[in-house]
């Protein structure tokens, strides 16, 4: 555990996430490998290698108030230390937000945690498959609070294991000759047919236009049409 990061539990912060996005809030604990933060409203779980930059907020501008319980997502007991891949498996079946790219938000629930990829259900979206390496930070949602107004029975449970692939790469190889879109949002967003993939190269033929490669190390998000 990080010893500096722990000495600022409860002190409230700036801190600045890959992507150039600016969080201010109390540090509430810290894991192994995340932050996690109370932004006055949601206590949000960030993952140590997404902090480009932290700093005291000396003068709360946004006059951030403590939270009046505890987070939902902890490390039990038995735990040292919580990681960020604990939290994806403690939050599968919940309805979470998460940001990935692109200043657009995800809200769904997570299916499936993989081992660096997890699987997961948006109601706009549908399954979508997402390296954990891309994710900037969780937040779940409050018991009670639904997902679009949706009820229980429609709330999303744990999916098959055996369904997907160990990793991202070889679940990749199991929509050959599928339509995809990558890159949700923003320029650079895909869609096309994944025709093959080759080491970390993917070749994607478009709609009417030569094929393109991309590298498998910059696709944040894939889901099928």
């Amino acid at each position: 555990m990080n010893k500096t990061i722990q000495s600022l539990i409860k002190e409230i912060v700036k801190v600045e996430v890959s992507g150039k996005k600016l969080i201010s809030g109390t540090i509430i604990d810290l894991g192994s490998d995340l932050l996690v933060l109370f932004n006055g409203k949601n206590f949000m779980y960030i993952p140590l290698e997404h902090i480009q930059k932290l700093e005291m907020d000396q003068n709360n501008e946004e006059e951030i108030q403590g939270p009046t319980e505890d987070p939902s997502i902890k490390a039990t007991e038995e735990q040292q230390d919580l990681t960020f891949k604990e939290t994806l498996e403690i939050s599968i079946g919940r309805n979470v937000e998460i940001y990935v790219t692109d200043n657009q938000p995800l809200h769904g629930q997570i299916t499936n945690v993989q081992d660096d990829y997890f699987v997961f259900y948006s109601p706009i979206y549908k399954t979508m498959y997402i390296p954990i390496a891309h994710l900037k930070w969780l937040i779940p949602f409050a018991q009670n609070e639904s997902l679009y107004g949706l009820n229980e029975k429609n709330r999303i449970v744990r999916s098959n294991s055996g369904v997907y692939a160990h990793t991202f790469k070889k679940q990749i190889e199991k929509f050959i000759n599928r339509i995809v879109v990558l890159n949700i949002g923003g320029v650079k967003s895909h869609n096309g047919k994944i025709i093959s993939i080759d080491e970390q190269i993917i070749e994607v033929q478009k709609v009417r236009t030569n094929a393109i490669y991309l590298n498998t190390n910059h696709i944040k998000t894939l889901h099928l049409v």
